[in-house]
């Protein structure tokens, strides 16, 4: 079997950073900065995908927007595999090279009730992408949209091709904005809690349908989420950020077998057991989240960590090492 990580790289990402400018007036200078995305580095194989979790606010869907280019980086570099197998940073893309990249790079948005144009119909919404891109007939384009969305748990499709975004209820905008994403078939697209609005019964079909296609077409997942067991059911690596770090990475199966940072080892206690005798012992956090606003350099997890040394005071942030079985974790103490 070849490893997650020796396979071709679609998405690589070294180093991104994304810092937001904080000022107190409208005439003084900037001096303090959010670090939302702070020094992440990580690489998606072609037809593979990357489960990111975390906390709210740990700066998941930043970096989501950033590979997507709605937001410019400050630092670092994010580079997508072009057609002939050149490494393209995303952030130096041309303007002539917008359209193209738009094609291949979509995004799924969490929140359908923002992300959907309520003057749109459901089929101009999820026929734009084709519109924009020249691809097939009138014709063509509505039976493609039919299809995807029937796919996608809208059925039957043709009863709603021609209603508006107030008369569908927050699952079934959520199944257009999916649709939206996948109608130009992507080679890369970040979902960003995609089934976080969808009932439970539908939830698996659709991981099923987003799974099938990067089987069948080969698209690669940046897949946001709070839950752990969507991220095992889906992804083939899973990485842990928090505060803007991505602070243990590998293999899912891994990872959730044999977590090594503290912050890991407590996300997956939090996961609850459909056993009402269980009582599982609580997380040995301390404290609470510390604001992102220049962080000092040490470890962003200092001030919650139940096993922190002299050496996380001493030190930076300590750097992704590898710990075996193709395992990584940022932590001097595991």
């Amino acid at each position: 079997m070849v490893l997650y990580s020796q396979q071709p790289a679609l998405i690589q990402v070294e180093g991104l950073k994304m810092h937001f400018p904080i000022s107190t007036s409208y005439f003084s200078r900037t001096k303090s900065y959010i670090h939302a995305v702070d020094g992440v580095s990580f690489t998606i194989p072609e037809g593979k995908s990357l489960a990111l979790v975390g906390e709210s606010g740990c700066g998941k869907t930043t970096t989501g927007k950033v590979l997507t280019r709605l937001y410019a980086p400050t630092g670092g570099h994010a580079y997508l595999r072009a057609g002939d197998g050149e490494m393209v940073d995303i952030a130096c893309l041309r303007s002539n090279q917008i359209k193209l990249f738009r094609q291949r790079v979509q995004m799924i948005f969490q929140d359908p009730y923002e992300s959907l144009n309520p003057r749109m119909t459901i089929f101009d919404t999820v026929a734009e992408p084709l519109s924009v891109q020249g691809i097939g007939s009138l014709t063509d384009r509505e039976e493609r949209v039919a299809k995807l969305l029937d796919e996608v748990g809208l059925t039957p499709a043709g009863s709603f091709l021609f209603r508006y975004p107030h008369e569908l209820s927050g699952g079934q905008r959520q199944r257009v904005a999916i649709a939206r994403a996948l109608v130009v078939e992507p080679d890369f697209v970040v979902a960003d809690e995609p089934t976080s609005m969808l009932d439970v019964s539908i939830r698996a079909e659709i991981m099923n349908l987003m799974m099938d296609l990067a089987a069948e077409i080969g698209i690669s997942y940046l897949y946001i989420t709070h839950d752990l067991a969507v991220a095992r059911y889906t992804c083939q690596e899973i990485a842990v950020m928090y505060m803007g770090k991505i602070v243990e990475q590998g293999a899912t199966e891994e990872v959730l077998a044999n977590p090594l940072h503290p912050y890991t080892q407590a996300l997956i206690s939090a996961v609850p057991i459909p056993d009402p005798d269980y009582r599982r012992p609580a997380p040995k956090l301390k404290g609470s989240i510390s604001k992102p606003i220049n962080p000092p350099p040490q470890c962003r997890f200092l001030a919650r960590c139940p096993i922190a040394a002299t050496i996380c005071q001493e030190q930076d942030h300590p750097p992704l090492e590898d710990k075996g079985s193709d395992h990584q974790a940022a932590c001097y103490l595991v």
